[in-house]
């Protein structure tokens, strides 16, 4: 037996008794954290019977592979995403959502799966659309990319656990990443449909505004935008655009963004009459760097073989693609309004909007991937 103390939300203890062997419990969870199947944080101990809770939630056979990083000649099975996702505090419902996400990560639309051992610390992020966000709990409103809901918290850390465990991708080892992103640990949303003015983001992908569909998008940043300030469209989508034109984020000849709007931004697009393809155009039209601002950072041309950007006069480059066009002295960030993705979230309280940084180097219609969520 082991008494087990209490912290209540009201400050108050109350003493329980139970027959959990806390002293057994701590010694499995540090034998886990010695054999580094961590991220750093405490993970639940997993039992052979626990996995299988997590494996009856889906039609997916245990030795199916979700995922392969051919590189490092891994593969990630429906049977070890369970296993991380035990480990990462899921309850056995959520594992079709695990499972999705994976799905949409196999399609993710970078050229090259090193991207996960980049040095630039990108991350996986996950936008759960559906009835499902109800279902199991999932943050849809405040504290969007903060703490206190299990859903958001497990689900990310299920992916990262599993970049850890199923393809070896640990800190000074096969990740380099130089700095990273705390959406390293966990990055997972639902989009606020209940109070956005538009249909929701899985719908723009053909599916019905009741299926359950989860997005995935490969992540910088987190930027905050803080624009309680105004009522007129045309200055918030600036505000978003110089988020997404500064010089410290133009890496490649084009940048892509997700733009999370809180429910009050979006009814200030909405309520003057405007689209989300409106606010894609005038974030993409805005997105703009004359090609003296980008000189003066050294940032005017690009190199031949990474098509990143560098000063002109450096040995390996070569005009952008504004250089030849029609205005040469204007210089676009982003290729097209498809380099610009919308969702809504966060809580309806004030105006305090984000724009998530996507990494990506080939212009697409879509910088995002993404699978509906199959019943078990």
């Amino acid at each position: 037996m082991t008494d087990l103390t209490i912290q209540t939300a009201d400050s108050t203890t109350r003493t329980e008794t139970s027959t959990v062997d806390i002293g057994e419990i701590r010694r499995v969870m540090e034998y886990y954290q010695q054999q580094q199947w961590t991220d750093g944080l405490p993970v639940m101990p997993v039992t052979e019977s626990y996995l299988a809770e997590f494996l009856a939630q889906t039609t997916r056979r245990p030795d199916d592979v979700l995922f392969s990083v051919p590189h490092l000649n891994r593969d990630l099975t429906v049977r070890l995403a369970a296993i991380n996702a035990a480990l990462a505090g899921c309850l056995p419902e959520y594992f079709p959502v695990v499972v999705a996400a994976w799905e949409a990560i196999a399609q993710e639309p970078h050229p090259r799966r090193g991207i996960w051992q980049s040095t630039t610390g990108t991350a996986p992020f996950t936008v759960v659309n559906g009835p499902v966000r109800e279902r199991i709990g999932l943050n849809c409103q405040g504290n969007i990319f903060g703490s206190g809901f299990r859903a958001n918290a497990t689900i990310g850390r299920a992916i990262r656990l599993a970049l850890i465990n199923a393809f070896g991708l640990r800190p000074h080892q096969l990740d380099q990443a130089t700095q990273a992103t705390p959406a390293k640990y966990t990055a997972c949303i639902g989009e606020n449909e209940e109070q956005s003015p538009w249909q929701p983001l899985h719908t723009e992908y053909g599916f019905a505004p009741g299926d359950d569909v989860v997005t995935a998008f490969v992540i910088r940043s987190v930027m905050h935008i803080e624009a309680r300030h105004t009522q007129v469209p045309e200055q918030l989508a600036r505000d978003f655009a110089d988020t997404i034109r500064r010089t410290g984020a133009l890496i490649h000849e084009y940048s892509n963004a997700l733009l999370v709007l809180t429910p009050e931004h979006a009814q200030v697009f909405a309520g003057a009459g405007w689209t989300k393809d409106d606010v894609r155009t005038a974030v993409y039209e805005n997105a703009v760097r004359t090609r003296a601002e980008l000189a003066a950072v050294g940032k005017d041309a690009l190199s031949r073989h990474t098509r990143w950007r560098l000063p002109a006069d450096h040995p390996d480059a070569t005009p952008d693609s504004a250089s030849i066009g029609s205005d040469p002295e204007n210089v676009r960030i982003m290729n097209g309004l498809g380099s610009v993705q919308i969702v809504v979230a966060g809580a309806n309280n004030a105006g305090v909007s984000a724009v998530v940084e996507i990494f990506g180097l080939a212009p697409r219609e879509r910088p995002s991937s993404y699978s509906k969520v199959a019943a078990g």
